[in-house]
């Protein structure tokens, strides 16, 4: 058995047995008067949360090892997510930095949605509602995601959420309850559900750095994904493009990226002009600088699993391999745009842009709902049309993932669902390596994780372990927020 993870499926398993263009826009005075759609449509681009996650789930993830002293960087944002310590510091890449900015950017949707409320002529302010409401309901999501227990129907009424916030704060230190995940996720979807109609892509002058509809669309996929509502996730997922033609809009990795030199293969990934790019946020970050140098991260053990042993199409993917120094490894994805304080000065702010919504996470999500309705040929046609983007010299009947490549490579005998379900999560560990993206995963499948020093002493996360949901920042409890239990 020759499959790249070995899972411990617990929960719903069981059932299965050129140069970057710089798009930072400038936000709004909040001392000013915003009394014109142009002035809320501004506000509106704080209304993303500006701070990577990436950071600590990525080292959290299982997509990390320890890569010894031989690593250039190695700092408490990173350490300690992956031995499953509470980070302190509020610095770039925290999780307490994240939550800070999701609220920060709650609050400018919030104070959008009030000025257009307030209008006198509402109505011109369609298209602004629909993406602050959209926004709103995202940075939820995540927010509900990585610091509440993943969404179960069962316990989900029960299970503290985190405060939804749907009015601007008037007041210095407001009170706020965390009610439940239920609670939570029912706003989500009433912002998602209200929002996405107005959207109007038009309204804005780059609108990958919005929430346009297919972007919308994307995040209904993944919202539908974790609430286990598989037939909205299929009908979100075919609104995306035209015709629900994901393929052609897949990153041709093949034909394209694999030919690229360094620097052009920097440039192109987080271009707004990549079909596969949905949204994408520009946001104070070191990842682009120290990603591939983090102590704590790709290792050539783990590069060699996902990248140079065949996968269960019997091939291996074609992702050009880079290092920087000994075991520090990566796919080129980010380049750092640095922001100098003036135009003399030496210092400045680091830059990185994400994407946050991709094509292939869409036909992912696709491939698990269908999965999961019992749709398993039009998994497998998913699964086969992601393979064809990703492998040279692909071949139909060569690399077509049969019901007997499941059973050898996984060793789950006639349950080709549950080979499926694999081969999902594996081709997922490989396309969003070094993203952060691997550690929903984790959560939503309630995956075990081990970590191990560089002398093999190892430190693990079970399923239920609470330090799964991250704290809460201290200063929560001034407004009243328990935080989450150690």
């Amino acid at each position: 058995m020759k499959n790249i993870f070995k899972y411990t499926l617990i929960g719903s398993m069981v059932a299965l047995s050129a140069c970057q263009d710089d798009y930072l826009e400038q936000a709004v005075d909040q001392r000013t008067q915003l009394n014109t759609v142009e002035k809320v449509s501004e506000l509106l681009v704080t209304a993303y949360p500006q701070a990577d996650y990436a950071t600590f789930t990525e080292a959290m993830s299982d997509l990390a090892e320890d890569k010894g002293i031989n690593s250039v960087v190695t700092e408490d944002v990173n350490r300690d997510p992956y031995f499953f310590r509470d980070v302190e510091s509020k610095a770039q890449g925290s999780a307490d930095n994240y939550w800070n900015a999701s609220y920060a950017a709650i609050a400018a949707a919030n104070h959008a949605l009030e000025t257009i409320a307030n209008a006198p002529n509402p109505n011109d302010y369609s298209a602004q509602k629909g993406e602050a409401l959209v926004a709103r309901a995202y940075a939820h999501f995540m927010l509900v995601t990585l610091y509440s227990k993943v969404y179960d129907p069962a316990t989900a009424a029960s299970d503290p959420g985190i405060p939804y916030v749907t009015a601007p704060e008037k007041v210095v230190l407001g009170k706020y309850e965390r009610k439940t995940v239920a609670y939570v996720y029912e706003q989500i979807e009433k912002d998602l559900t209200e929002g996405l109609p107005l959207i109007v892509n038009t309204a804005y002058r780059v609108p990958k750095y919005h929430f346009n509809t297919a972007a919308a669309h994307a995040f209904a996929t993944r919202f539908y994904l974790f609430k286990q509502d598989y037939q909205k996730v299929v009908e979100h997922a075919n609104q995306v493009f035209p015709g629900g033609n994901i393929g052609d809009n897949l990153r041709p990795w093949v034909n394209v990226y694999s030919n690229l030199t360094a620097n052009e293969g920097l440039a192109i990934y987080t271009q707004a002009t990549e079909n596969a790019n949905l949204l994408l946020v520009e946001t104070p970050s070191n990842w682009a600088r120290n990603n591939a140098r983090y102590r704590y991260g790709l290792s050539t053990n783990l590069v060699n699993q996902l990248f140079r042993q065949p996968n269960v199409t019997g091939d291996t993917w074609v992702y050009p391999l880079y290092t920087q120094g000994a075991d520090n490894w990566l796919i080129l994805k980010f380049r750092e745009h640095f922001v100098r304080t003036d135009l003399n000065a030496t210092t400045g702010v680091p830059y990185t842009i994400f994407p946050l919504f991709t094509a292939e996470e869409v036909l992912f999500n696709r491939a698990e709902a269908n999965l999961f309705l019992g749709n398993v040929e039009a998994t497998r046609a998913d699964l086969n049309l992601y393979a064809s983007t990703r492998i040279a010299d692909y071949n139909r009947s060569t690399h077509n993932i049969s019901n007997a490549k499941l059973a050898n490579y996984y060793g789950t005998g006639s349950n080709v669902r549950l080979g499926m379900l694999y081969t999902i999560l594996d081709f997922k560990a490989a396309e969003f390596v070094q993203q952060g993206m691997r550690w929903f995963d984790i959560l939503r499948h309630r995956i075990p994780v081990t970590h191990y020093t560089i002398d093999r002493q190892p430190f693990q996360l079970s399923p239920e372990d609470p330090r799964r949901l991250l704290q809460l920042p201290q200063e929560v409890t001034l407004a009243g927020v328990e935080r989450n239990p150690r």
